[in-house]
């Protein structure tokens, strides 16, 4: 039997057993244990561990955790009948760029969180140890241990992802990636300032907050096409008004990614540009959504002029001096990207409740922005 059949068998296997897909997760994180552990050996040696900071246990946990999330995630994918995220647009032609695109913005998001996420266990653990250091044995099993967790959600993730799950992995990442910031910064009192004061120092919290909104924009993008693909439908009106949303929520998710990449204390005019942009951009789509979308539910729209209005009462009272601007733009924020995620759940739930067949689906989604 040729290695592609045998593979082919395996993946429809996985695809009508759970059992089957616990049981490769569990050998995929026993994998990165015995892979890890041994590295760890050769790193850790005889020597007694930090807990956190640079040539820690913790600092080698996170990285070798990330490694073995992208490893796991891309094994996930070759195993995964879910060619492109969701079945309502299997078999699209899409361009090979955006596919690798997508895959690696989703890829390097779990890698992130793994890294971010052990950085701040680490660095709690030695808040609450000071002075504590982790035997050389003890070293090596945690890292380890650590490792084939990461592999394990990862794999799991990777082999299940669909719009839901992407909307969970956007959101797990930019508390993780928020929260890593924060804790780690080096000025406690940079909430004084603006949130982007996070992002302009050259240390872990300015990476953690660039990177995050780097890479927090791409998987914006990757949900602006996979959230709206399966709601396309024969009607005209109705398709113009599903790529305008497509249009908006990409525009979004470029005007988060340049936030990160052009830091405020480098590029004034361009960093506040596309902050602001991107509000513009989200109340816009709010205002406009009941006219370009009509099927929208109405409790959602109801919602996104809730947030709206909310985030213009925060800008009233940071006008009048009662709020900082931290503040303004932290719950700002939390509610645009829980209207994204929210908008992810409800459209595939208008999908579900749609069904179409494969004659009536319009022609396949060849780009991003169509």
């Amino acid at each position: 039997m040729s290695l592609s059949a045998t593979l082919s068998r395996f993946r429809e296997r996985l695809d009508s057993s759970a059992t089957s897909v616990e049981n490769v997760a569990l050998y995929v994180g026993t994998g990165a244990f015995i892979v890890v552990g041994l590295i760890a050996v050769f790193y850790v040696g005889f020597n007694d561990m930090p807990i956190a900071g640079p040539g820690s246990l913790g600092q080698f946990v996170a990285y070798a955790s990330a490694a073995a999330a992208v490893v796991a995630f891309v094994f996930g994918r070759q195993f995964s009948l879910k060619d492109d995220f969701i079945p309502g647009i299997r078999g699209a032609k899409r361009h090979w760029a955006l596919r690798l695109l997508d895959l690696a913005a989703v890829a390097f998001a779990h890698a992130i969180i793994c890294l971010l996420l052990w950085v701040v266990v680490a660095d709690a653990l030695e808040r609450a140890f000071q002075g504590a250091v982790v035997y050389s044995l003890p070293s090596i099993v945690l890292a380890g241990v650590a490792a084939a967790l990461s592999a394990y959600f990862v794999f799991l993730s990777s082999v299940n992802l669909n719009p839901l799950m992407l909307s969970a992995v956007l959101a797990v990442f930019l508390v993780v990636g928020a929260f890593a910031s924060m804790l780690t910064a080096q000025d406690p009192f940079w909430w004084k300032e603006n949130l982007s004061a996070l992002g302009i120092t050259n240390d872990l919290s300015a990476f953690a907050f660039n990177i995050t909104l780097i890479v927090g924009g791409a998987i914006v993008t990757t949900i602006a096409r996979y959230a709206t693909a399966d709601l396309e439908r024969v009607d005209r009106a109705e398709l113009r008004g599903i790529r305008l949303v497509r249009i908006a929520l990409v525009v979004i998710g470029i005007c988060l990614a340049c936030v990160g990449i052009f830091p405020v204390s480098e590029f004034f005019l361009i960093h506040n540009t596309v902050a602001t942009g991107m509000t513009v951009v989200f109340a816009a789509l709010v205002i406009a959504l009941p006219w370009i979308l009509p099927s929208v539910p109405r409790p959602f729209v109801i919602l996104g002029w809730a947030f709206m209005v909310t985030i213009a009462v925060l800008g009233v009272f940071f006008a009048v001096g009662y709020y900082n601007l931290t503040a303004v733009e932290l719950v700002a924020a939390v509610l645009i990207f829980s209207w994204i995620i929210v908008f992810i759940r409800t459209s595939s739930a208008m999908a579900s409740d749609n069904p179409r067949t494969d004659a009536a689906r319009p022609a396949p989604v060849e780009s991003a922005i169509s």
